[in-house]
C-alpha cells in the first residue's frame, strides 16, 4: 500500500503533510503536492494533517490512475520537507469541482 495525492490538493496547496512524513517523500509542484509512491512507506501520518482530504490510501477504488499521476511528478517536481502558507486562494478552492482543467504541471520551489 502507497498513500497518493488527489486533485483535491489542486489550487490549495496544504503544507501541513511535509512536517509529519519521516521519510520526506512529497514532492512540490506549482499548484499541489504529489508523493513518491515508491519512496512512500505507508506510514499513514500524513492523511488526517490534510484539511481538504487530498491524501488518499491506494486501496481506494479506482486509485491506479493516482498512483501513476503521483510517481510522473515526483520524478519531475523537487521535494518539499518544510510546511509553507496554502496557496491565496486556498479556502476559496477547498470544495471547487473540476480542480484537474487548473493543475499545473511546473515545478514548485521545493526545500
Amino acid at each position: 500500500m502507497t498513500y497518493v495525492v488527489t486533485d483535491h490538493c489542486i489550487a490549495c496547496k496544504y503544507t501541513d503533510c511535509v512536517e509529519v512524513c519521516p521519510v520526506d517523500c512529497f514532492y512540490e509542484g506549482e499548484n499541489m503536492l504529489v508523493i513518491h509512491p515508491d519512496e512512500c512507506i505507508d506510514c499513514g501520518v500524513c492523511e488526517p494533517e490534510c484539511p481538504v482530504d487530498a491524501i488518499l490510501p491506494d486501496t481506494v477504488p479506482d486509485m491506479e490512475k493516482w498512483v501513476e499521476f503521483n510517481r510522473k511528478y515526483s520524478e519531475q517536481w523537487p521535494v518539499i520537507v518544510t510546511k509553507r502558507e496554502p496557496l491565496p486562494d486556498a479556502e476559496e478552492m477547498e470544495d471547487k469541482e473540476g480542480k484537474m482543467e487548473l493543475f499545473s504541471p511546473n515545478p514548485g520551489e521545493g526545500n
